[in-house]
């Protein structure tokens, strides 16, 4: 019996589901288990900054009605909260409280922890080459959007002619 095609999507979306299960069990453990995967995708996207429900849709390709639950919900949880940004005053931004940044930091170590287990199994060179080759951009637009690095030689300063 012939075997089905592993394509690369099939394998991202199955490591990507073992990954967010910890994440969960973990954040369950931690006092955060009322964080759904939508908000989880949400706060992914806030990072350390304060963002608009329109750029959190555009990023996460939902509706600003959409983001605009999720953040109602986030806030009402007490992990978020709106505020009035300083260049637009039309404009509300998203950003972590106190409590959001507690969780978040929480996320992250679980991360590190879910990172360090993997480099354990299939060792830390495979890791970094996993997630140097993630990096790359596989887009044109990805391209563009990428700064092209700069070499050691090229960043130091020229001897003056003369």
């Amino acid at each position: 019996m012939p075997t089905s095609p592993r394509y690369l999507r099939h394998l991202l979306l199955s490591r990507s589901q073992w990954m967010e299960e910890r994440v969960f069990e973990k954040a369950a453990q931690n006092g955060y288990g009322d964080i759904t995967a939508g908000m989880s995708r949400l706060y992914a996207n806030l990072g350390s900054g304060a963002r608009s429900l329109s750029d959190l849709g555009r990023r996460l390709a939902i509706s600003r009605q959409a983001v605009h639950k999720m953040a109602q919900e986030g806030i009402r949880q007490g992990y978020v909260e709106l505020v009035e940004s300083e260049e637009d005053a039309r404009v509300k931004l998203l950003r972590f409280t106190d409590k959001g940044r507690a969780m978040a930091a929480s996320a992250t170590d679980t991360m590190t922890e879910l990172e360090a287990r993997i480099a354990g199994r299939i060792g830390a060179k495979r890791l970094a080459l996993v997630k140097e080759v993630l990096d790359m951009a596989w887009t044109d637009e990805e391209v563009s959007r990428k700064q092209p690095s700069v070499s050691p030689e090229a960043k130091s300063p020229r001897k003056p002619r003369g």
